[in-house]
């Protein structure tokens, strides 16, 4: 029997991937999951440019505001909520549709890696906290030199994490992969560069615009942190409007800097700025309809 299909879609920050997932699912009468570390968090929306209620026009997304910004949520607490909702979608008939531009959680799906479970150290990690990004990344690559070739080398929550294990198992951990019952259909999204820095400009000071500092402030109410908040990203961590900008460019590099090493990825480049004219989109249904 041919495996039941899932559809993913990548690419950096403020391409349109979410608007692109919405436009095929109501095509393919699909539900949508979000891949974003973010996102699944309850009260960070300006800030994670989370889709709204209008955007999603009326199509199911998964994972989004699952956990309370105060608790923590891993990669392995992703893997087992994605599959279950892959699972579930799957089951109605439908074709679930994967989109989010972080690509650990979506290659921990996509690729099936059984990660292991290892509590928090709270000692260690406020040890850790006071390292530089670099200091931690050379930490990674002697304790495990693999991870540190795809970890974000600017994300020091990863960096802690990645080095927690290693030093918690006394070793380099093997990944094992479970045999996935899906077939996967990548596709991705791309924009010039001078494009992709219009788009980012015009949607941080959108964020600002929308209340942003007003966001931060209410999570500071309930009781979130400031090296919580922290640990959240540059748009959390006492935000200015250069400042946001420049980080998320970097973000943005980093992001294609991932996904550009997956083969498998079919791109697809809008001549819009606001997203696929008709004949575009064709091309991606098109191309979609073949490989299911």
């Amino acid at each position: 029997m041919a495996k039941p299909k899932v559809i993913v879609i990548v690419g950096t920050t403020a391409t349109g991937k979410s608007a692109l997932a919405v436009r095929l699912a109501k095509k393919l009468d699909s539900e949508i999951i979000s891949a974003d570390s973010r996102q699944v968090y309850k009260g960070l929306d300006i800030g994670t440019g989370k889709v709204t209620k209008q955007e999603m026009q009326g199509i199911p997304h998964h994972l989004l505001d699952v956990v309370d910004p105060k608790k923590k949520f891993t990669v392995v607490d992703f893997q087992r909520l994605a599959m279950a909702a892959v699972a579930a979608i799957v089951r109605q008939g439908k074709i679930p549709i994967i989109v989010g531009g972080t690509g650990f959680y979506i290659d921990s799906v996509v690729r099936g890696e059984v990660y292991p479970q290892v509590e928090p150290n709270e000692k260690l990690r406020q040890v850790l906290s006071k390292k530089s990004t670099a200091s931690l990344f050379t930490m990674l690559k002697k304790l495990d030199p693999k991870r540190a070739k795809n970890i974000d080398t600017k994300n020091p929550v990863r960096l802690i994490r990645a080095i927690e294990i290693a030093k918690a198992l006394g070793k380099v951990p093997e990944i094992k992969k479970l045999k996935l019952p899906y077939e996967f259909i990548k596709i991705g999204i791309v924009l010039p560069q001078n494009t992709l820095e219009k788009n980012i400009k015009k949607r941080v000071a959108g964020m600002f615009d929308a209340g942003l500092l007003n966001e931060i402030k209410k999570l500071k109410a309930k009781g979130v942190s400031k090296k919580r908040l922290a640990e959240f990203g540059f748009e959390y961590d006492d935000p200015d409007l250069e400042k946001v900008i420049l980080g998320t460019l970097q973000y943005a590099k980093r992001q294609n800097t991932w996904f550009k090493r997956d083969q498998e990825i079919k791109w697809f480049t809008p001549s819009k700025t606001q997203g696929f004219a008709p004949k575009e989109f064709q091309k991606i249904e098109t191309f979609i309809q073949k490989s299911l």
